[in-house]
């Protein structure tokens, strides 16, 4: 395990100012004593609004505790939070008011499809982008001011497929959703690294979010020989999909990404997903961890965020935090609003967060490891760590 840097105590606690930039310039357009302007485009209405009013929620707790403690650089941060709807154009549309307005950095969408349809705009702009999808497309390859929150795709399922051969899994069935980038990212990286884990995908089913049957699958992957089932799908599919697997007579077990790793699948889908296999960023099971910074730094969110809003922040919210807390952690670093001495300052961090410790570097974007990934399974109506899992946690949880 690499040494900490001091930047690391940044994570608990942290009270953190972001600012304005001037259209092109990479120059923030408030006086250096006025507050810091953060940009943040997330999902409040459409298909992914569960996602994006969550993580909402949490950055606004983290930008409030920052300016409690006096904020970054001795200036308090300005957060403005713009509606894409779900929809790409309107996170272009909401990007380009920003850069207009001349933000210090923008916090992305969500939504990978938003997301990746803003970076040309980020390109250009050439505006620090904290990105809260987990879009592998964002940062392979690498855009110089895009920089992923989320553990990506492929890291979740490489995680999976280190589960899976714990568990001697050697065949496995794959579905996924065909028109979002995400799933269509886990499903191309688990297929692509299966063989390394000594695993074989020996059916892969194509499905959409859109669709409310789900049935056929099931029946199809009942003659395959496959000892589990992965599914990657977003929004309120998975928990159709949830229950009519529970009703399918399928003897193997399921597994599900980050996006159902949230009371926001859990709750409405009931019984019907007891027993299922949730991957999820560790921020989400920091109860079961060692004392350490790591637990510290998860305590940091989910304690007030519970106390403001009586349930414990879901992945999301935790994503939305995080963000807010590397961009400060930056600006600090960087001791300046300007642009390009941010996009480097990001490049050179190391931060423990709710979701892990983060090492960016000039090639590595996305920051986070698969190690950071905890591998539950829903035990009455909560996420329990898989005893695999929580022996790999301990290892990272200092």
């Amino acid at each position: 395990m690499r040494p900490r840097t001091p930047l690391a105590t940044l994570a608990i606690g942290l009270a953190l100012t972001v600012t304005a930039c001037g259209g092109g310039s990479s120059e923030s357009s408030s006086p250096d004593d006025g507050p810091i302007e953060i940009g943040m485009i997330t999902s409040l209405t459409g298909q992914l609004q569960t996602l994006g009013t969550e993580g909402r929620k949490a950055a606004e707790l983290a930008v409030e505790q920052i300016n409690k403690d006096g904020g970054v650089l001795g200036r308090k941060l300005e957060l403005t939070v713009k509606d894409d709807k779900s929809l790409p154009d309107q996170s272009v549309l909401a990007f380009n008011a920003f850069k207009d307005q001349g933000v210090t950095a923008v916090l992305g969408s969500p939504s990978a499809g938003s997301a990746l349809a803003t970076l040309p705009a980020v390109d250009r702009a050439e505006i620090p982008y904290i990105s809260l999808s987990p879009a592998d497309e964002q940062v392979a390859p690498v855009h110089p001011y895009v920089f992923v929150v989320p553990a990506l795709a492929s890291d979740y399922a490489e995680r999976l497929l280190q589960y899976y051969k714990s568990e001697g899994v050697t065949k496995l069935a794959v579905a996924y959703d065909t028109k979002t980038a995400y799933p269509t990212a886990g499903y191309k990286a688990m297929k692509a690294k299966a063989g390394e884990y000594g695993i074989k995908v020996v059916a892969t089913e194509e499905i959409q979010s859109t669709a409310s049957d789900f049935s056929a699958v099931f029946t199809h992957v009942k003659g395959t020989g496959a000892q589990a089932l992965a599914v990657w799908v977003t929004g309120p599919a998975s928990v159709v999909l949830t229950k009519q697997y529970a009703a399918s007579g399928l003897d193997i077990p399921i597994s599900f990404t980050g996006s159902q790793a949230s009371k926001l699948w859990l709750d409405p889908a009931g019984k019907a997903a007891e027993g299922a296999v949730v991957a999820s960023s560790i921020g989400l099971v920091g109860d079961t961890l060692p004392d350490g910074a790591q637990k510290k730094a998860i305590e940091a969110v989910n304690k007030p965020f519970t106390q403001k809003y009586n349930y414990q922040p879901p992945q999301f919210a935790q994503d939305g935090y995080t963000g807010v807390q590397l961009l400060a952690a930056a600006i600090e670093k960087a001791k300046s609003t300007d642009h390009e001495k941010i996009r480097q300052a990001m490049e050179e961090l190391t931060l423990t967060t709710p979701n892990g410790t983060y090492r960016y570097s000039e090639k590595d974007h996305s920051g986070l490891s698969p190690d950071y990934i905890s591998v539950n399974a829903v035990t009455d109506g909560t996420f329990v760590p898989t005893v695999w899992s929580k022996s790999e946690l301990e290892k990272v949880a200092e």
